[in-house]
This record gives C-alpha cells, structure tokens and sequence, in this order.
C-alpha cells in the first residue's frame, strides 16, 4: 500500500481493522482465495499488502506442511498487529513495499494479495513487481472488491456520511476499496504489467453478517481510513458520523442482527 489518506492503516485504526473489519468481511474471502492458492501447490509464497493477516493465517493452516510463507505490508502497524495474533506455524513478516519488492526475480512459485491491488498508485507497475518475483508458471492470485453498489453495507454508510458532511461527503469507500472492479480494466492491467495469458475473474458473493449494528457502523467509521477522511473535515465528528451509519444500517437492515451482500472479483493467473 501506499503512503496518503487511502492508506492510513495506522495507529489505533489496525487494531480496530482486525477487531471489526476482519470478521465483517475479510475472512470468507480469506478462505477462498487461500483454498485456491494451496490447490497450486506452491512450496514459497509470497503475500503482499498482508493486513493485520487474516489471509496470512489460511494460508499456514491449508498450505502444504514444507511450504515457505513470506508475509509483508507497508505499514509497520499492520505487520505488527499481524505478528501480535501469530499463525499456525512460523512465517517471515517483514515490511516491503509494493512498488519495490525486496525480493530476487523468480524467487517464488505464488504470489498473493487480499484486498491490496485497489490501494497501489501505481498498479501496473505493482503488478509488474510481482511477475518479476514470480518463477516460470507461477500463480497470481489476488482479489479486489466489487462496486460499492453490490456491497451492501459499504454502500450504506457512505450514504450516511454525505448526510453528516453534505458539502464534502467523504468518499474512501466508493473511490479506493470499491474502484477497481472492472474486469477488462483488470485485464488490461495484468497485460501491460507483462502477463501473457489471460487471467480467470470470477465474481464471488457472500453474506455479511454483524451482531448490531453499531458493531458494522464502528467497523467502517473506524476501522479504515475513512476515520481519517472524517476527523479530516472534523476532528470532533467521528461519532457523530458513526451514529449516522448506524441509523442508517438500521433502517436498511433492521435493529438487530444484520445482514448484507459482499461481492468481489477474485483473479489468478499463471506468469
């Protein structure tokens, strides 16, 4: 990830990504994209934007026994949170950036990123740096969330912040997690990045779920960067703007437990 607003993975925002966020949304995607990836039967793995590790740890328990995991994200307070939680067995976490990957060409046989690719400035060229790393017949797997329409609960929240901020509505959500899910902009992408084959993207769905409601709108408000872009416009609003959220993912979704759809493309492709 990238240095700037739409990456503000710091600080109190990491451990509030892996208490809310994590199990909001990340860890069915974890499980699949981690199933894909152990299917090839990689013996070194490279994951890259890692998080707070929540695909890190599928990849330990469904990777084979003998396999190598590297883990990196460029912000320290992701990989230490990552490290903090730990793994099913040993894994190398180290901080890297995207743009320029520490690594030696062909080093490893798989290289994969959860939710990452939306944030790089650059994504060619990140897209690039991972071939680079990547053996002869290596894979590529990686997922990007679907439009903010299709994601119920993302959708319902940015509503509700352009009623609190109505003259600058803040918009993280819809231009960076929900802005790269056109497939034949993907397409593009992993070909002018050097890929000649072409890539399989396939949309996958699942149900969001939260206790409350509240748990949801303290999830986005607070747990990405979008907290950023509220204390931003101002710095007392943030709970003002959470209450927002939630009202509105009350009247959408009821007052109880609730539930929304989550879509996003996952794509692999062989270097």
């Amino acid at each position: 990830m990238q240095p700037g607003t739409d990456t503000a993975f710091t600080g109190s925002v990491a451990a509030f990504y892996e208490r809310y966020m994590v199990p909001l949304i990340f860890e069915p995607y974890a499980v699949d994209l981690a199933s894909r990836v152990a299917g090839f039967g990689p013996q070194r793995v490279l994951e890259v934007a890692a998080g707070t590790g929540v695909l890190t740890r599928q990849l330990a328990v469904m990777l084979d026994e003998g396999a190598r995991i590297v883990a990196t994200d460029l912000n320290p307070a992701m990989v230490e949170e990552a490290a903090r939680i730990g793994t099913a067995r040993d894994v190398e976490w180290r901080q890297a950036d995207a743009m320029q990957l520490p690594f030696e060409s062909g080093s490893c046989d798989a290289v994969v990123c959860q939710f990452g690719v939306m944030f790089f400035a650059d994504r060619i060229h990140a897209l690039a740096e991972m071939r680079r790393v990547l053996r002869p017949e290596g894979l590529l797997a990686f997922n990007t969330w679907g439009s903010i329409e299709a994601n119920e609960f993302a959708d319902a929240v940015t509503d509700a912040l352009a009623t609190v901020f109505p003259d600058d509505p803040p918009r993280f959500m819809a231009r960076t997690p929900h802005g790269y899910h056109d497939p034949a902009r993907i397409a593009r992408d992993l070909a002018g990045a050097g890929y000649a084959r072409d890539p399989t993207i396939e949309t996958v769905a699942f149900t969001s779920r939260a206790a409350t409601a509240r748990i949801a709108a303290v999830a986005y408000c607070q747990g990405t960067p979008l907290r950023g872009e509220i204390e931003a416009r101002d710095p007392a609003a943030l709970e003002r703007a959470t209450l927002a959220a939630e009202a509105e993912l009350v009247r959408r979704f009821g007052d109880r437990s609730i539930e929304g759809r989550i879509e996003a493309l996952v794509v692999t492709v062989v270097a």
